[in-house]
């Protein structure tokens, strides 16, 4: 057998939360046929199955059970080309960001908007991940993706991934039946630029463009995410741990009457979302600091592991966050981050 089976492998270092968890069967692929090979052994069939890419949107709360497989199929590859348009397929063990950054350098457009999200490119369909106006249902065409039962490779195009906020088949009724081998991107050689989102423009005035380009834009998106968001590599965390709420109409105009400066924006068929930062920071929750966990100090979405908290720490502190903002708001606020 050609990939290696390690036993009782530390995870430290293999999630952002920088929590220390013991794989009892760990094993990296390369390849689909790495991944095959694995899938194939008896030993574990019946055992379950861990899906690591980045490590950056889960959280270890106990040690997990049975294989824990660490996702490195790598690779770039032009498949379709046109006027308009070039289809690259990625594979899913590529880092996000750097593959944002190459398709900026090859002066493709579509994924600018969507610099210095942490992961790897298999994580981004899963969570249909997005920010500043824009998600990767936008630029998708396909995947590839092994049935963990069978072995067999299966194509998935865009409708049957059934995207939505933050979430498609594959955190639905599809979690853990497929491991996600490619993905498939159609860029535009002509930029559409989307900067009406956030303070991407007022960024690139302090920036100093004058003229827009990819580079500008991601540029200025980095710049935002750096400001907000700390790195994991200083301090332990996943980034936005919680989903940002989309409540009725008729919810919100009740708020907004005790809460005139909530934060809003409208979504389709009459739902308004709200930030979810903004009501954790209502309920005086940013900066708290609990033992060695806490809530950053610049950015209330995000939970840090100050150094050696374990994962129910980090849970616990998410419970209670969300029971005071269901109490003050009558939001219920959803979670981003996967607990193991």
């Amino acid at each position: 057998m050609s990939v290696q089976i390690e036993k009782n492998k530390s995870l430290k270092a293999f999630n952002t939360f920088g929590i220390e968890a013991t794989a009892p069967y760990f094993c990296e692929v390369t390849s689909v046929a790495d991944l095959q090979e694995v899938l194939q052994q008896e030993r574990f069939h019946n055992m379950p199955l861990l899906i690591l890419g980045g490590g950056s949107n889960l959280l270890f709360t106990r040690d997990p059970q049975g294989l824990v497989l660490l996702n490195r199929i790598r690779g770039i590859e032009v498949v379709k080309e046109d006027e308009e348009s070039v289809w690259l397929r990625v594979g899913a063990g590529e880092n996000w960001h750097d593959f944002v950054l190459y398709t900026i350098a090859q002066g493709l457009a579509g994924l600018e908007n969507l610099s210095l999200i942490p992961g790897t490119v298999g994580a981004a369909p899963m969570q249909n991940i997005g920010a500043y106006g824009v998600e990767i249902k936008d630029t998708f065409r396909q995947l590839e993706a092994v049935d963990c039962s069978t072995g067999q490779l299966r194509i998935f195009e865009g409708q049957e991934c059934e995207f939505g906020y933050r979430s498609s088949i594959f955190k639905t009724w599809a979690k853990d039946r497929y491991i996600i081998a490619s993905v498939t991107f159609s860029l535009h050689k002509k930029p559409n630029f989307n900067t009406s989102y956030g303070d991407i423009q007022k960024t690139l005035a302090e920036l100093g463009i004058q003229e827009l380009s990819l580079k500008a834009v991601s540029d200025a998106v980095i710049r935002i995410r750096q400001s907000k968001l700390p790195d994991p590599r200083q301090i332990g965390n996943a980034g936005s741990f919680f989903k940002n709420p989309v409540i009725s109409q008729q919810q919100f105009e009740e708020l907004h009457q005790h809460y005139p400066a909530m934060p809003h924006y409208p979504q389709e068929g009459g739902q308004v979302k709200v930030p979810a930062g903004w009501l954790i920071e209502q309920c005086g929750w940013k900066g708290h600091r609990r033992g060695a966990v806490g809530v950053h100090d610049r950015q209330a979405l995000v939970l840090v592991n100050h150094g050696g908290a374990g994962g129910s720490e980090i849970r616990q502190l998410s419970e209670d966050i969300q029971a005071s903002v269901a109490e003050k708001f009558g939001i219920a606020l959803e979670t981003e981050v996967n607990f193991v």
